[in-house]
């Protein structure tokens, strides 16, 4: 069968041109016009450790999901799923100092969901592959509305562990999504991932919101100068609102930036102010009396870089979860079934060395439903 895609592992010349010249973005995993937003190219790990590309602004670890829904099977939902508990354990130390204790039981329902779908589609009758499918659909469906209420709490206490529930929000309508998949059921499959979006995107924006504090031109201190810059703050708020660029954002912080450069009141104001997203007391020590506002300030000051990164991580999951959409939809416009789409590899090339993604070039740029 011919399929009406072109795989390849070498990035063609033109469209290195078009991302160095704006006239190309990539969004998630895929590549696409920036302005009529058809999408040009999906990109696909061809492995799945941590991998950067300089053109792309690749990077793997930035986000707990891969570029492409087909990659990201049970067996790797499972094993980020593990990654999360294991954080989240790591977290329950700190929230030890203010006798807070984190529910990890229902993990272990989501993990014999994950291993029930995958079981599903290794069996040969089409009837049991589909009612094991079912049940484990009918899983997730209860893990979604779970860690949906987990993390509301989580932002309502504006705590640290607000990323680790929404991450895990995130895999399980990725599960749910991916059993329909299995199943060629890619109508439903997309308004899953449609409605996850939503879900996702609400949430993660008052994350954000409490992260960023009660003065976002903390992040742009002269302590961050060649780390931090006004570039990054621009693109977070560009998530938000697509249509803000640099000058906007900086017209947005200036009296933000004056007020961290006047007397301490305001600076110690600030620090009063920060959320335990941030920084809790019972973390700093102090002396006799505790940590005086010197002491949080500079504890503070540590951890931001840390926050800017969790919290470009936390957008990148969300476009990459939206960006699975563009796979669904083009399976169906290409008629192509999902596990055809699972096996798409160059024909001819052999793999060069270092070669870490995959590039599914359609024959002409697809329209489909925006996403982002």
């Amino acid at each position: 069968m011919s399929l009406p895609v072109t795989v390849t592992f070498m990035l063609a010349d033109w469209i290195v041109k078009g991302l160095t010249d704006g006239t190309l973005e990539r969004v998630g995993g895929v590549i696409r016009e920036v302005g009529s937003k058809r999408v040009i190219t999906w990109l696909r790990e061809v492995n799945l450790s941590p991998s950067k590309d300089l053109v792309l602004q690749v990077t793997s670890a930035a986000s707990i999901l891969n570029l492409g829904v087909s990659v990201i099977g049970f067996v790797v939902i499972a094993q980020r799923l593990k990654e999360l508990e294991q954080r989240l354990q790591q977290a329950q130390k700190v929230l030890n100092n203010i006798n807070r204790k984190i529910d990890l039981s229902f993990y272990a329902n989501f993990r014999a969901a994950i291993e029930l779908a995958n079981n599903a589609f290794t069996m040969t009758k089409t009837e049991n592959r589909r009612n094991s499918a079912l049940q484990a659909i009918n899983r997730f469906l209860e893990a979604e509305h779970i860690y949906a209420e987990y993390t509301d709490i989580e932002i309502e206490q504006k705590s640290q562990i607000i990323d680790e529930y929404l991450l895990t929000l995130s895999l399980a309508y990725l599960a749910e999504a991916r059993c329909y998949l299995e199943l060629e059921e890619h109508d439903t499959a997309l308004r899953r991932f449609q409605e996850g979006a939503k879900v996702l995107r609400s949430r993660i924006k008052k994350y954000i919101d409490i992260v960023l504090t009660s003065n976002p031109a903390a992040y742009l201190q002269p302590c961050y100068k060649g780390q931090i810059d006004l570039r990054r703050l621009t693109q977070i708020y560009q998530w938000i609102n697509p249509n803000l660029d640099e000058n906007a954002v900086f017209d947005l912080q200036r009296e933000n930036l004056f007020k961290m450069g006047e007397e301490l009141y305001s600076i110690y104001k600030w620090v009063d102010s920060l959320p335990p997203a941030i920084l809790t007391r019972d973390e700093v020590q102090g002396g006799w009396f505790g940590p005086d506002h010197k002491d949080l300030k500079q504890e503070a000051d540590k951890r931001l870089p840390k926050v800017m990164e969790a919290v470009e991580s936390m957008i990148e999951t969300h476009r990459r979860f939206k960006s699975y959409q563009t796979e669904v939809q083009a399976i169906s416009q290409l008629g192509i079934s999902f596990h055809d789409w699972l096996k798409l590899t160059p024909s001819t090339e052999i793999k060069p060395d270092g070669a870490e993604l995959m590039y599914i070039i359609p024959s002409k740029p697809l329209e489909l439903q925006p996403f982002i």
